[in-house]
């Protein structure tokens, strides 16, 4: 046998997700790497370790009784590396949290300091959509999650960050079909509140289902009895937002997400009645959690250092 961390860590995944794309996704890697990362450690066994059904992917009961062992394995190394960084006085552990994918223009910024102080902690953060990200804390698989939407029935503490607030967004005012007929109209002129009539007329991008930004826009459009007669999904937030630019249509996006874009006038906010959708940017754990140590300090540093990353890196938000 000489199959490595690496294959171990990446397997482990897989089999969490039963899915070579998604932990494509969730590792930063290329769908063929994280295939030929399988190859190579399947390789070294004769039993198989998944096999594939009407294109997806399974894990063999061989698989998961080595995933347990690849588990314990690296549980192992961890305690070696924490070991290690204790006796020099470091904080150590592994931090885990799972956050919604709008969430990643907050959480680095709510992050990079605890980590710059505690460089002994590994920490590991899952990108996804809100139902997984709940799915992942119902299950206790992570320390904190980080939501827009608190999820209603999990008994849970929070820490609320920042204020996320979500507006109709077209592109820059310059060529737009909404603002047309103002042909002396320079880009800087806040364009007027649209219509009912007006909103009829656009051709709607929305997030994938799950996605708490897909059900905050369908919440809206439902609650205002909007018609709506053409639509687009698209899988991520940066995937609309970039459709949004190139004139395909529009969307309600959360602010937090298009800083420089508004800043450069490549995007717009279009004003609208009900608009913009206000929630809170949560830090959220179960209630029923016991806290690592690494978890309690890091809870420890949201809760004396949150205003002033705040000022520092979320003043703008005030501009809109």
């Amino acid at each position: 046998m000489d199959y490595t961390l690496s294959q171990l860590q990446i397997f482990l995944k897989i089999v969490q997700n039963q899915s070579i794309t998604k932990t494509a996704e969730e590792l930063y890697m290329t769908q063929p790497a994280v295939s030929i990362q399988l190859k190579n450690f399947q390789n070294q066994f004769s039993i198989p370790l998944t096999e594939v059904v009407g294109r997806k992917l399974y894990i063999t009961d061989f698989g998961r009784q080595i995933a347990t062992s690849a588990k314990r394995v690296l549980n192992e190394v961890d305690a070696l590396n924490y070991t290690s960084s204790a006796f020099k006085g470091e904080l150590t552990g592994r931090l885990h949290i799972s956050c919604v994918s709008t969430g990643q223009y907050v959480l680095p910024s709510f992050l990079s300091g605890f980590m710059e102080q505690h460089k002994g902690i590994d920490l590991q953060i899952d990108v996804t959509n809100k139902l997984q990200v709940i799915e992942s804390l119902e299950r206790n698989e992570v320390d904190f999650a980080l939501v827009s939407v608190l999820p209603k029935k999990l008994n849970i503490h929070k820490e609320v960050l920042l204020p996320n607030r979500l507006f109709l967004i077209g592109k820059s005012a310059k060529n737009t079909a909404i603002n047309s007929k103002n042909e002396n109209k320079t880009s800087n002129t806040p364009p007027k509140i649209i219509k009912k009539a007006q909103f009829e007329s656009m051709q709607l991008i929305f997030r994938e289902q799950g996605s708490a930004t897909r059900d905050s826009m369908e919440g809206f459009i439902h609650k205002h009895k909007l018609p709506v007669h053409k639509r687009i999904q698209l899988a991520t937030n940066e995937a609309v937002k970039q459709a949004v630019m190139a004139g395909i249509g529009y969307s309600i996006m959360p602010v937090i997400g298009l800083k420089y874009e508004l800043r450069n006038s490549a995007l717009q906010i279009i004003p609208f009645k009900g608009l913009p959708i206000t929630t809170n940017w949560c830090l959220i754990w179960l209630k029923a959690k016991k806290l690592s140590p690494a978890a309690t300090a890091y809870l420890e540093f949201i809760q004396q250092e949150k205003q002033h990353i705040i000022e520092n890196k979320f003043s703008w938000i005030k501009d809109y």
